[in-house]
């Protein structure tokens, strides 16, 4: 797998990660581990986070520079 496949899989994976909290954040879904029930600023910086990732990792695809023939390594 190339660099850039890499970190297009990976800003997408956040990307979806970052959106289901967001889903739960709208939605007001409760999340209950165990007896333990999930507090909601959990999910806020389970948004913040993985959207910060998923951005840096579209980002870090787009500049990736395609290799070029012959070129070692």
């Amino acid at each position: 797998m190339n660099h850039k496949t890499y970190c297009l899989t990976c800003g997408f994976v956040f990307l979806v990660v970052g959106a289901a909290h967001l889903t739960r954040l709208i939605a007001g879904w409760e999340i209950e581990i165990a007896g333990w029930v999930v507090p909601y600023w959990l999910s806020i910086l389970g948004l913040i986070l993985p959207g910060f990732l998923s951005a840096y990792g579209f980002v870090l695809a787009s500049r990736a520079e395609p290799r070029r023939a012959g070129a070692a390594g």
